[in-house]
């Protein structure tokens, strides 16, 4: 039996013949003041099925409290001619009699199924297409008047100056890091033959002045000898 407690509680039972034959039936309970059932009591066709009633009524609900409520259903062949059912299960012998027990068991909703009740309860929200209404309507479509395009394009036209500008000057300092760049590779390359000769200049030096030197020694000496 699935809660709240607070108001009747149905559940049914379905019942069914699969035999050939009539069959009684009769429902027990451990609690008949806590259960109505309707029918207690009746007779099944052949092949047919009964629906069983069974319900609770309101009580205080204790999940600490285990269910001790069972339910007995019995059964029996019906007799030919039967007249009064109290009879039949007073005459019926224990070996006729046929039974099925249940147990009771309550169970409370959690807090999803709760809120899941609620939101099915609530009517879905209808949308009015009416007539009425009329079309949708426009967004506010935002418009420049003359001077404020004007501004605009003198705007575009000053970033265009600034733009070539730019330009040019970036030309300007490329070529000149490319004519830098060959005045530096130029002197790189002159270099090792200028420092070549001023060595070779500064190592003759020495030796044009012992030659001149080693001439007037001569010069001297031989017009001493003489």
């Amino acid at each position: 039996f699935p809660g709240p407690f607070t108001d009747v509680v149905t559940t049914n039972l379905k019942l069914r013949n699969p035999s050939d034959r009539k069959v009684c039936f009769k429902v027990k309970t451990t609690a008949p003041r806590r259960y109505c059932v309707r029918p207690n009591s009746g007779i099944i066709d052949p092949g047919s099925s009964v629906t069983v009633s069974v319900m609770l009524q309101p009580f205080d609900y204790d999940p600490n409290e285990k269910s001790k409520h069972k339910f007995m259903v019995q059964t029996t062949y019906a007799p030919p001619n039967i007249s009064d059912m109290e009879a039949v299960w007073k005459e019926a012998k224990p070996d006729e009699l046929m039974d099925s027990k249940l147990r009771c068991v309550f169970e409370m909703p959690n807090e999803n199924d709760k809120l899941n009740d609620i939101d099915a309860s609530k009517p879905a929200p209808v949308l009015n297409t009416s007539k009425q209404d009329g079309p949708m309507a426009k967004p506010h479509s935002v418009s420049l008047n003359d001077t404020e395009t004007r501004k605009l394009v003198e705007e575009c036209k000053r970033l265009q100056a600034e733009i070539m500008k730019l330009t040019d000057e970036n030309r300007h300092l490329r070529d000149e890091g490319l004519r830098l760049r060959k005045v530096a590779h130029s002197d790189k390359s002159g270099s090792p033959t200028a420092l070549a000769l001023r060595d070779n200049g500064s190592n003759s030096l020495p030796s044009l002045l012992v030659v001149i030197a080693a001439i007037f020694i001569g010069f001297f000496l031989g017009k001493f000898i003489l």
